[in-house]
């Protein structure tokens, strides 16, 4: 099938992913294994919450930590590019009957919260309060060397549909998509990788039942520091913690790891990819049965990473419409 051209005008202007807030069922606990164990600068903690960043983000807060009785998804946050396009957000939305609200939010500007047509909540923002650049900082690095937020990727019970939606309505770009069979014109889209910002991706959807969360996607800066950091995740006690890789994707380039934390979130420290900020970047387009997509070298992914997800709070969700079957590592 033909993939969805981008609104060159959308209707506001989505800068990049900023954010996610999640809830974990014990704070100390997440406490030790983002901060002490992978990282993460913790800019402020409250009674019932985390506020975490990365060694070179400014903003206040990347990754929330919410406390909660069970490990559900908040939100997820992006960055919009003016005051003025958080009220053309709320005109939008609720001329499409999306009931946008304006909310309270901690360390932040007016904050626009809505969800979108398949369930998924979101919140857009302008102002976020400022931190120290700690990029230089280098006795802070610890963990994994957490530099920022790089992406989402999102169980989508309808891939062609959550990508039309994200590319034609809010002018998300495509940069690589896996298909049931590129030289079928009938093919269906099994993944796609979508940006703002000009890298591979700010938002990915993977065929699957969803809406869920796959993972956040952070930015360290060398496979090195991602080796080294299994040797550290593997000698603190956390062997438990390791899913899949390190390894390198074909999509994307990435050199990758993912893991899970205690209440089960899927994190993946990210590096390597390449930049893509030209309006005409052609789409890679790849086979769902070339095993070189979803991992270039490597063990092939396990079964965990094609079905288990974090839920959004409240969300409804929907087996997938499309029957195709990645490749998936033996068990």
């Amino acid at each position: 099938m033909p993939l969805p051209l981008p609104n060159r005008n959308p209707p506001f202007n989505i800068i990049r992913v900023s954010h996610v807030s999640w809830g974990v069922t014990d704070l100390a606990r997440s406490r030790t294994f983002y901060v002490d164990i992978l990282g993460y600068l913790c800019e402020d903690e409250t009674e019932d919450a985390l506020y975490l960043r990365g060694l070179e983000e400014r903003n206040h807060h990347s990754l929330i930590l919410r406390k909660s009785e069970t490990p559900q998804v908040d939100y997820i946050g992006f960055k919009v590019g003016s005051e003025e396009d958080l009220d053309l957000a709320e005109q939008y939305f609720t001329e499409a009957g999306a009931a946008p609200r304006w909310i309270d939010s901690y360390a932040q500007g007016r904050t626009l919260q809505v969800r979108d047509p398949f369930g998924i909540p979101l919140e857009f923002y302008y102002e976020m309060e400022r931190r120290e650049l700690m990029l230089q900082k280098y006795t802070h690095y610890k963990g994994a060397r957490i530099q920022r937020i790089d992406h989402v990727n999102v169980f989508a019970n309808d891939v062609n549909a959550f990508t039309r939606y994200y590319v034609s309505e809010l002018g998300f770009r495509i940069t690589e998509v896996t298909m049931t069979d590129i030289e079928d014109d009938h093919s269906d889209i099994w993944a796609a990788w979508t940006h703002r910002k000009g890298n591979v991706h700010d938002m990915a959807f993977t065929n699957g039942l969803g809406p869920r969360l796959h993972h956040i996607g952070v930015w360290v800066p060398t496979a090195t520091d991602i080796i080294n950091f299994c040797d550290l995740l593997a000698s603190a006690g956390y062997r438990g913690a390791f899913e899949r890789g390190p390894g390198r994707h074909g999509i994307s380039n990435a050199f990758f790891f993912y893991m899970r934390d205690p209440d089960g979130h899927r994190i993946e420290l990210f590096s390597s990819d390449y930049m893509t900020m030209d309006p005409d970047h052609p789409p890679r387009l790849w086979n769902l049965d070339d095993p070189s997509r979803q991992t270039l070298w490597g063990q092939a992914a396990p079964r965990t990473w094609f079905e288990e997800g974090s839920l959004f709070s409240d969300t409804e969700i929907y087996p997938p419409s499309l029957n195709a079957k990645p490749i998936i590592a033996p068990e």
